[in-house]
Parts: C-alpha cells; sequence; structure tokens
C-alpha cells in the first residue's frame, strides 16, 4: 500500500491549480476561445466549491455525521477533473476510441486516488466519493460543453503550457490554502477556534 501512497500527491489542490492554468493556457495558445471558457470557468467553480464546503465546517461545523461528511475531498475532486481533461487534450486529434480511453483512464486514475484517500484515513467515503463526482462533472461537463469547438491543438501550446505550469507551481508553493481557509473561517463565522476537518 505504501508504494501506491505517493498517488495521493496527484490529487493536490495546489497541482491541480498549476495544472488547470497549464491547460488553460495550452487552449488559448489554440485560440479554443469556447473550451477555454468553459474549462477555466467549471474548475473554478468546482474548487470554489471545495474551498467553501471546507470553510463552511471549519466556520460552523455541521456536516453530515451519520455518513461522516464534513466537507468535499479537495484531493479526490482535482484528480478527477484535471486527468481526463489532460489525457482528452494529449489524445486531441487522434480517433474518438483513443480519446475515450484517455477520458477512461483519466476517471479511473481519479478514482484510484479516491479510493487511496480513504484507505489512508484522510478522508470518509461520502467525502471523497462526493468530491470525485464533481472532478467528474467538471472535466465531463468541459469536454461535453466545449470539445467540438476544439479543432486542433497544436504542439506549441506545450511551450506555453509548460511554461504557465512552472510559473503557477512556483506561485502555489507559498500558496498555504489550509491556513487561508482557516483564516476566512475565523472572519467569516466570528469564532477564535475552528472545528477540526480531520477523521474521528
Amino acid at each position: 500500500m505504501n508504494m501506491v501512497m505517493p498517488l495521493l500527491h496527484l490529487g493536490d489542490p495546489r497541482l491541480a491549480i498549476a495544472l488547470g492554468a497549464a491547460l488553460f493556457a495550452w487552449l488559448l495558445a489554440a485560440r479554443a476561445w469556447r473550451m477555454a471558457c468553459c474549462w477555466g470557468v467549471l474548475l473554478g467553480t468546482g474548487l470554489a466549491l471545495v474551498g467553501a464546503s471546507k470553510i463552511v465546517f471549519l466556520g460552523w461545523g455541521g456536516g453530515v455525521p451519520p455518513l461522516n461528511f464534513k466537507a468535499l475531498s479537495g484531493h479526490a475532486a482535482s484528480a478527477s477533473a484535471l486527468f481526463p481533461m489532460l489525457f482528452w487534450m494529449l489524445l486531441h486529434g487522434r480517433a474518438d476510441g483513443w480519446r475515450r480511453a484517455g477520458i477512461a483512464l483519466g476517471l479511473a486514475l481519479g478514482a484510484l486516488v479516491c479510493a487511496l484517500l480513504v484507505a489512508d484515513g484522510q478522508h470518509s467515503v461520502a467525502e471523497a466519493v462526493a468530491g470525485s463526482l464533481l472532478g467528474a462533472a467538471v472535466s465531463l461537463g468541459s469536454i461535453r460543453l466545449g470539445g467540438a469547438s476544439v479543432s486542433t491543438l497544436p504542439p506549441h501550446g506545450l511551450l506555453w503550457a509548460l511554461l504557465t505550469l512552472i510559473a503557477a507551481a512556483w506561485f502555489m508553493k507559498s500558496a498555504h490554502l489550509g491556513y487561508w481557509m482557516i483564516r476566512a473561517a475565523r472572519l467569516l463565522s466570528g469564532n477564535a477556534r475552528v472545528y477540526p476537518l480531520s477523521i474521528d
């Protein structure tokens, strides 16, 4: 089990933001405006929902105690959003079967991260599955709504994607997301202490 645990890092929200921005830059370089808009809006909305669910629980508690649900899993949502989209873009221009296989592989990778989160005790089943479903909705929704408008993804767009990935990863390295969510929860709720997100 320890050998596959590094796969959990594939769902790190900091990686999701950096890689999501890189894919956005590639779409812009390809002038795939509709797809870029769909991807940017849906990914941003998905990550915002994850953050909001965590802030709400940190500030006010609650959740769904019978399901041990406190907040959406950011790692599960990120993995299920990013990898179907990444593989779809890398296989764009191939036959439909290849692209569908890429999407299926991405979803399977997201499901694996979801299962590992539960196995490692980082999230309950409900939290991980809800996050994974949200992420899948982001990737599949982007492909469904904007995919037909993408005529080509030129290779030079990979250069822009790589530069964006490096810049965004450098920026996100110092972005302490957990710290800022705690600050936001304290500010909005007025409580000096926050509710713990870890599984009891």
